[in-house]
């Protein structure tokens, strides 16, 4: 779902965005090909209307870079554990970097034993999941993908943080139409969300926060705790649903869980050493396979015809990207300062035009 649109944005064209981000990307020391890739991302994310992981994200992670909490240069690792099953260790390098990797060797064993599941190990934060589960599924296979992060999250019951907003996407071959694709956080909305409340002076809805006392809040400054899921009183599902992503990315491939991940935004000089998991299906093998995608879409179809046209889950964004490749991605103006000063910082001189001071 996109998120408000705030007073005093400055609507970007996408692509000198990437162009901008990229430039820097590869004056803090990244290889060209990662460099684009993650800039790339970011601004996919953007245009699809998710501005809590999009471009807003990329002074975060040019400061972790900067101090080296997340390599420029890892050596990343794929080690085939059986016919299906692989481990993708990330070297502390930048999570969509890491992610990409893991998701083509989980689409390649797809391909060739029918099933791929890939655990990720020593990443950092990887973005968007629908970043990878879309190309696989237009690709033709079935795509499911998992990520966690450090304490935000009360549990159900609770109103103190102890899991991350563990997201999962899954997404589905649709015949003559991008893939069918459910991308969300276990939680009330993603923590990016709160920082750029917090960074744009602007509240946050009603009932999806805790404050420091255990009460709910709609200050982004004195938000302390996320709502699961279906929020206080609902958010059993959400809160269950946290836990085994968390055990699916964190224990299973060695890495730190709940409260013992190091903190996003104030540990800065500490690796982040992340986990994610990637299932991926090849239909073909599987009785209804050769009409997969021609079902989802006949599904799709169904579903426009009922009281209220609903839409697909994946759609929304894709509405929104077309209009923001038309009009721009918006720039709140908090964002538009960092991006200057990073400029300056850097010594880049491609900064786009509508952002300058």
């Amino acid at each position: 779902m996109s998120q408000p649109i705030i007073e005093g944005s400055v609507a970007t064209p996408h692509d000198s965005l990437a162009a901008w981000a990229r430039r820097c990307l590869e004056r803090l020391g990244m290889p060209p090909e990662d460099a684009g890739q993650l800039a790339d991302s970011l601004v996919q994310t953007s245009l699809w209307g998710i501005d809590s992981h999009g471009i807003a994200r990329l002074p975060h992670y040019m400061e972790r870079l900067t101090r080296g909490s997340i390599k420029a240069r890892p050596a990343i690792a794929v080690k085939e554990t059986g016919p299906a099953t692989a481990q993708v260790h990330g070297d502390q390098g930048h999570g969509i970097v890491v992610a990409h990797r893991a998701a083509a060797v989980a689409a390649e064993l797809a391909r060739r034993a029918g099933v791929g599941a890939v655990g990720v190990t020593d990443s950092s934060h990887c973005g968007a999941m629908a970043l990878y589960t879309r190309p696989a599924a237009r690709a033709g296979l079935i795509a499911v993908a998992f990520t966690h992060a450090d304490a935000i999250a009360a549990p159900h019951g609770g109103t103190r943080a102890f899991f991350g907003t563990n997201p999962i996407a899954i997404a589905f071959p649709r015949a003559g139409h991008e893939p069918a694709c459910l991308d969300m956080a276990t939680t009330s909305i993603p923590f990016n969300r709160v920082v750029n409340a917090r960074r744009e002076g602007h509240p946050l809805p009603p009932g999806v926060a805790y404050d420091g006392a255990g009460r709910l809040t709609t200050d982004a400054h004195a938000a302390r705790a996320l709502t699961p899921l279906g929020g206080a009183e609902y958010g059993h599902k959400g809160y269950g649903l946290a836990l085994m992503i968390d055990l699916l990315c964190g224990p299973l491939n060695a890495n730190p869980w709940g409260p013992t991940i190091s903190n996003m935004f104030t540990a800065l000089d500490e690796p982040r050493r992340l986990g994610a998991f990637f299932l991926m299906l090849d239909p073909a093998r599987f009785a209804g396979g050769d009409t997969l995608a021609a079902t989802v879409e006949q599904i799709a179809r169904a579903l426009a015809g009922e009281p209220g046209s609903p839409l697909m889950p994946g759609d929304p964004e894709l509405r929104e990207e077309a209009v923001r490749r038309a009009g721009g991605i918006p720039v709140e103006p908090g964002l538009a300062v960092q991006m200057r000063e990073w400029t300056a910082r850097l010594g880049v001189d491609n900064l786009p035009a509508a952002l300058r001071a």
